[in-house]
């Protein structure tokens, strides 16, 4: 019961959070809210992943949710990758465009 508790506070905070931040990034504000009702859903009936786990060919309802997280961190993390790769190439080319531009010739040089 204490860690249905804990688990229902967390995903609370994470669906306050998703609210806030809908009107910046919609489709991740929504995501985030509907995998933390997920959440609540599965934490406060246990059986019901465990069914659904079953139905999925996975022994336990925990092992199916876990799979499924470790699934969801490796997309996010994919994303922030190219997310800051598209950056460094943009800052890379704006260094370019900043040397060429404050670039001197060699006869302003002395």
């Amino acid at each position: 019961m204490i860690a249905q508790i804990g688990l229902s506070i967390l995903l609370g905070g994470i669906m306050i959070y998703a609210w806030a931040e809908y009107s910046r990034a919609p489709a991740i504000g929504l995501i985030a809210m509907l995998v933390a009702a997920a959440g609540l859903y599965f934490v406060w009936l246990p059986k019901h992943a465990t069914w659904l786990a079953a139905q999925a060919g996975v022994g336990r309802g925990v092992d199916l949710i876990l799979y499924v997280w470790v699934a969801i961190n490796l997309l996010v993390i994919l994303n922030l990758h190219l997310k800051l790769r598209t950056q460094m190439e943009l800052i890379t080319a704006l260094a370019r465009e900043i040397a060429i531009v404050n670039a001197r010739s060699p006869s302003t040089m002395r």
